[in-house]
């Protein structure tokens, strides 16, 4: 009788894991994996002010600088 409670237990155990396998793949398997990889990367990661933005700001100054002119607005003949 010792045999079928333990053979119970496997199943019943077996059940667990089979319901489970889905969370606990996600949080141990190759795509859990991937992931912690990717996101200690880009922990990493810095952001650097590259040459487009300084060209870009030279440009907003230029703009600034330029002289507005005010045209009224010509009727067309039409």
């Amino acid at each position: 009788m010792g045999w079928l409670w333990i053979s119970l237990l496997a199943c019943a155990v077996a059940v667990l894991v089979a319901a489970e396998w889905p969370r606990l793949s996600s949080r141990t398997g190759m795509e859990a994996r991937r992931r912690r990889e990717r996101a200690r990367r880009k922990s990493q990661l810095k952001l650097l002010r590259s040459e487009s933005d300084e060209f870009e700001a030279a440009v907003q100054r230029d703009l600034a600088q330029l002289p507005v002119t005010k045209e009224q607005d010509r009727e067309r003949p039409g």
